[in-house]
C-alpha cells in the first residue's frame, strides 16, 4: 500500500489498483479507481468548471494491531474538503465523514492483518474487479456499509410504489418509462453520484449497498455533504449543470394526442382552442407524420404545406413541436448512406436490427459526432427551416426490440459500458445546434435522460404508462425523485398513455384527477393513446402515416361538458399562477431546486415529512394532495409547522397535524402556506 500527494489530490496504489480522491466543488470529493495504467480522462456527468479547492491531506503512520497480538506501524491517509472528509486505511478501505460524523464506509470482510471480527474468512472486498475476457473493460462491484435508519431518494425514475429507495434493487439501464439518473440523496446529509454510464445495478440493502457496472474501465463516483436536500442539490447541480431559464410562453397548456394525422387536423384543433378562448402554448405533432422511420420529414400527402401550417399556428401564438425517433427503417432514404458511413448502432451477433416496431429498423449511433451532424442537417432542412420550434425526441432510451445490451455497440464502446448516456447524446444532436442557431433557451421533449441532462434543454416525461390510478400514484414518486436527481423540467401524459375506452366513467375520473395534479406540476401537457380504435385509416395501402391508427380526440372539450368545465377552471388556475411558476423556474436555474418537491425538501427538520409520498410541495408556497384512488372524495393531509389556507374554502389551519378535507371531483386539496 502506497500513498502519494498529487497537487490537491490523494492517490494510493493497492494490489495493481490506482485510486485518486480529489476535491470537486463545494464540500465534495470525486473518487476514481482503475486497474489500467491511468484514468480515461472522461468526466461524464461532471461537466461544469468548478472550484477544485485546496484539500487538506494528511498521510501518517498509526499503531496497528496485527494477528499475533503485536503492534506495528501502518499508513493511513485523510483528505478533507470543507465539510466532507475521506479516511483511507492501510487496506485501501475508504470511509467518508460529514463534520466528522461517519456517513458512508466501504464494506470489507476479508483478512487485512488485523484482529477485527470483520476481517476473517469471508474474503469479500470493497472493490472487486473482474476482467472481461477479450476486452479492456472490467466488471466492477463496489460495496458500502448499510446505514441503519437511512432513507435514500433520487436515482431518477422507476415505475414502482417505493419513493424511499432503501431496500430496493434498481437496474442501472434505460427503458421506456424507466430513467436511470444515478444520483442519490440521503437523509444523513450527503449526496452520491455514480458517475458511470455503464449498464448495471444498485442495491440499497439492509445489510450492504452494492453498485455494479457490467463493463467499465474505471470506477468513478462523486460525494457531497450538505445540511439539507436543498444544499445537496445545489452542490450537485453546480458540478453537473443546471437547467436554463424556461420560456414564459411555454408555462401554460401543451396540446397533444396520438396522433394528429394531417395538417388540417392540427389547424382545426388550434382554431377551436382559439374560438374557445383558451391559449395553448405549444401543439405537438406525434409519430408517423413522416413517410418512413428515418426519413425525418413530413409526408407530403397529408402535410402538403408545413410552412403555411406553422405560420398560421405562430400567428395564434402557438409553438410547434414534431416527433423525431432515432430509428431508421431499412427502406428509408437515409438508411443506406448512414449504414455505409457507420452512423448506426452495431450488433455483436445476428442481424443488424435493433428495433422492429412498424418496420425493420436500426437506431442511430448518437455517440458519433458525424451521426449527430447528419441527423441535424436532415431535420433542419425538413423541419427547422419551416419554422418548427422544437423536437419531441421520443424513444430516446433508445427503445430496443430486446434490451439485450451486450449485443449492441457504439463508436464510444460496448453498450454495456456507455448506453445509459444515449438519451443525453441524442438530445445534444438537437440542443447544441439549436443553441447556436437561435436566441433564447432551447426546450425539447424527451422520454429519457441521465445525470446532467437538465443542462441540455430537456423536458423529460415519464413514458408510456398505463391509464390506471396505480400508475398515477407511481408517477408522483417518479416526479419527486426525478427532481431530487437534478431534473426539474418533468411532465407526464395526463390520464396516462394507454387507454382502452375514453367513454369509461372510471377513466374520465382518472383523467380529471391527473389533470388537477398536472396543473400543479412543471409542464401541463395533454397526451395519450385513446381507445377504442374504431377510426378508419386514411389509406390502408399507404406505408407512411396513412395506414397507422389514431386515438380518440384528446382536447379539453373531448370528455363531456362537466369535465370540460373542471379542466377549464383548472386551466385558469394555471394561468393565474404564471408569475409564481416563472419564479420556480428561475429558482431551478439558479440553484437546481425542483418545481415538484418532496415534503422534506421544504421541511427537512420534520421527521414526518420524510415519510410522506402521497402529497408534495409545488415550490415553497403550495402543498398539493392529489387524489390517487377511484371514487375517493376526501383524504387526510399532513400540514407541517406554520399556518395553512385551504384554497377551496379559504379556511385556515395551524400545522404540525393531520387534517381530513373534502375532495369532490371538482377539487384537488391544495393548501397555501401563509
Amino acid at each position: 500500500m502506497r500513498f502519494e500527494r498529487d497537487e490537491s489530490a490523494l492517490v494510493f496504489f493497492h494490489q495493481g489498483e490506482r485510486v485518486r480522491i480529489e476535491p470537486w466543488g463545494k464540500d465534495s470529493l470525486r473518487v476514481r479507481a482503475c486497474m489500467l495504467p491511468d484514468f480515461s480522462g472522461r468526466d461524464w456527468a461532471l461537466t461544469e468548471d468548478v472550484d477544485r479547492g485546496k484539500a487538506q491531506i494528511v498521510i501518517e503512520e498509526v499503531d496497528h494491531w496485527v494477528g499475533d497480538g503485536t503492534i506495528d506501524k501502518r499508513e493511513k491517509a485523510t483528505i478533507a474538503n470543507g465539510r466532507i472528509k475521506a479516511v483511507v486505511n492501510h487496506a485501501g478501505v475508504m470511509a467518508f465523514y460529514r463534520d466528522d460524523r461517519l456517513i458512508l464506509r466501504e464494506y470489507f470482510r476479508a483478512y487485512d492483518g488485523t484482529v477485527s471480527r470483520e476481517s476473517r474468512c469471508l474474503k469479500v472486498v470493497n472493490r472487486e474487479w473482474r476482467g472481461i475476457i477479450g476486452g479492456t473493460e472490467y466488471a466492477l462491484n463496489v460495496k458500502f456499509e448499510s446505514n441503519r435508519g437511512e432513507k435514500i431518494f433520487g436515482m431518477g425514475q422507476y415505475q414502482q410504489e417505493c419513493m424511499d429507495m432503501k431496500g430496493c434493487v434498481l437496474e442501472l439501464a434505460q427503458r421506456n418509462s424507466q430513467i436511470s439518473v444515478p444520483f442519490a440523496v440521503s437523509n444523513m446529509g450527503y449526496g452520491f453520484l455514480w458517475n458511470n454510464p455503464a449498464v448495471g445495478r444498485v442495491t440499497f440493502g439492509k445489510n450492504y449497498y452494492e453498485w455494479i457496472a457490467r463493463a467499465t474501465r474505471e470506477m468513478d463516483y462523486w460525494i457531497t455533504a450538505g445540511e439539507n436536500p436543498r444544499e445537496i442539490l445545489e452542490n450537485y447541480t453546480a458540478v453537473t449543470g443546471r437547467a436554463d431559464r424556461f420560456p414564459e410562453d411555454l408555462m401554460g397548456l401543451w396540446q397533444c394526442k396520438l396522433r394528429y394525422r394531417t395538417q388540417d387536423e392540427v389547424l382545426e384543433v388550434a382554431r377551436r382552442y382559439q374560438k374557445e378562448g383558451i391559449k395553448i402554448d405549444q401543439i405537438v405533432i406525434d409519430f408517423f407524420h413522416w413517410t418512413l422511420q428515418g426519413d425525418w420529414k413530413f409526408d407530403k400527402k397529408y402535410w402538403p404545406d408545413p410552412k403555411a401550417m406553422v405560420d398560421e399556428l405562430h400567428s395564434m401564438g402557438i409553438r410547434v413541436i414534431v416527433s423525431v425517433w432515432p430509428s431508421v427503417d431499412r427502406k428509408s432514404e437515409n438508411f443506406g448512406p448512414m449504414m455505409e458511413k457507420g452512423l448506426l448502432m452495431r450488433t455483436e451477433r445476428g442481424a443488424a436490427q435493433t428495433y422492429d416496431f412498424q418496420g425493420d429498423c436500426v437506431e442511430i449511433d448518437a455517440f458519433n459526432p458525424e451521426t449527430r451532424k447528419y441527423v441535424w442537417e436532415v431535420c433542419k432542412r425538413n423541419y427547422y427551416d419551416y419554422g418548427i420550434d422544437a423536437f419531441w425526441l421520443d424513444n430516446s432510451e433508445p427503445d430496443l426490440g430486446r434490451y439485450d445490451f451486450e449485443n449492441y455497440r457504439y463508436c464510444e464502446g460496448p453498450a454495456l459500458a456507455v448506453s445509459n448516456l444515449y438519451p443525453q447524446m441524442f438530445s445534444r444532436t438537437f440542443y447544441e445546434e439549436m443553441a447556436r442557431e437561435r436566441k433564447g433557451p432551447v426546450v425539447n421533449l424527451l422520454r429519457c435522460g441521465w445525470a446532467g441532462s437538465q443542462k441540455y434543454g430537456n423536458v423529460i416525461w415519464s413514458g408510456d404508462v398505463p391509464s390506471t390510478f396505480e400508475a398515477f400514484a407511481d408517477q408522483l414518486q417518479c416526479g419527486l425523485n426525478m427532481g431530487l436527481a437534478g431534473i426539474p423540467w418533468w411532465t407526464t401524459d395526463i390520464g396516462g398513455f394507454m387507454t382502452d375506452d375514453v367513454n369509461d366513467p372510471d377513466f374520465r375520473q382518472l383523467l380529471i384527477r391527473w389533470y388537477q395534479f398536472a396543473v400543479y406540476s412543471p409542464v401541463l401537457r395533454m397526451h395519450g393513446d385513446r381507445g377504442p380504435y374504431n377510426i378508419p385509416a386514411l389509406d390502408e395501402r399507404d406505408w407512411g402515416g396513412g395506414y397507422l391508427h389514431t386515438g380518440q380526440p384528446n382536447e379539453l372539450w373531448s370528455y363531456g361538458e362537466e369535465n370540460y368545465a373542471i379542466m377549464r377552471r383548472y386551466y385558469e388556475i394555471r394561468i393565474s399562477m404564471h408569475d409564481y411558476i416563472k419564479s420556480l423556474y428561475e429558482e431551478a436555474h439558479e440553484n437546481g431546486s425542483p418545481l415538484l418537491r418532496a415534503m422534506f425538501y421544504e421541511f427537512p427538520q420534520d421527521d414526518k415529512c420524510w415519510e410522506l409520498q402521497d402529497q408534495y410541495m409545488f415550490g415553497s408556497r403550495y402543498l398539493a394532495a392529489p387524489i390517487l384512488c377511484l371514487n375517493q372524495f376526501e383524504r387526510e393531509v399532513y400540514l407541517p409547522e406554520g399556518s395553512w389556507r385551504l384554497t377551496s374554502t379559504g379556511e385556515t389551519f395551524e400545522g404540525k397535524r393531520t387534517v381530513k378535507v373534502s375532495a369532490p371531483l371538482e377539487y384537488m386539496p391544495v393548501f397555501e402556506k401563509m
